[in-house]
């Protein structure tokens, strides 16, 4: 569970018990007391296996993906994957890649509901980029409507393991992956990915897709290719 679990359930429930014994009455007593169950289980922090195989992007949350589509940066057109975190969805985030951390910049901004397109460029975001072996891949914690903190834990230079947690988005939010084109995607729009085991896409390298094969073909959910609104 993380930190802000504790801080949050253990407030609650001690006020719930005040609330008791102040008043006695059960109802007034069960809000606080609702609330503290309730933080506790949002800030869950299950363990995930980590897929092992070379070139391999991981979800960095859990949630829905909403958009995939071709973006300018400066690195010229890449492709960009929108995940949608609702407040049942666990917030840890994770590194989509192993790789240095080569950039983190944070930026104030509005909080408009994370599926509103506007959202990516508008609200409070902290953008990071992860440079590994086969290249570098960025990724965006996007603060959404009832989100009111971004939390990332890495530093610039710092090393990262794929699936390593790297940070919290507190409440609804969204996170946005940048990759280069050249990498073959695997999921689509309306999937439901899980932060650190879902496979997004796959790097161009020898080797990685026999590897991959290997791991689809013992896993039960078939992996789809994006045909639409990519490009």
């Amino acid at each position: 569970m993380v930190r802000d679990g504790y801080f949050y359930g253990l407030g609650f429930g001690a006020a719930g018990v005040l609330v008791w014994v102040a008043t006695h009455i059960l109802l007034l007593t069960a809000i606080p007391l609702l609330l503290a169950a309730f933080f506790l289980w949002f800030f869950r922090d299950p363990e995930r296996e980590i897929p092992e195989a070379p070139g391999l992007i991981v979800s960095p949350a859990d949630g829905k993906v909403t958009a995939i589509e071709t973006v300018s940066t400066e690195a010229g057109p890449q492709r960009r994957i929108s995940i949608f975190l609702n407040v049942f969805n666990v917030h840890v985030n994770r590194a989509p890649i192993a790789g240095n951390i080569q950039r983190v910049d944070y930026k104030k901004g509005k909080y408009l509901n994370a599926m509103n397109p506007e959202s990516a460029t508008q609200n409070e975001r902290n953008d990071v980029e992860v440079a590994g072996e086969l290249g570098a891949v960025a990724f965006s914690q996007i603060a959404g409507l009832l989100a009111r903190r971004i939390v990332f834990q890495k530093r610039i230079g710092d090393w990262v393991h794929r699936g390593e947690r790297v940070g919290l988005i507190k409440f609804g939010s969204r996170v946005d992956v940048v990759f280069p084109l050249s990498c073959e995607l695997q999921v689509s729009i309306g999937d439901h990915v899980r932060g650190g085991a879902s496979i997004l896409a796959v790097m161009p390298s020898s080797n990685v897709q026999e590897e991959l094969a290997a791991i689809v073909s013992s896993e039960s959910s078939p992996l789809g290719l994006v045909s639409e609104p990519v490009g």
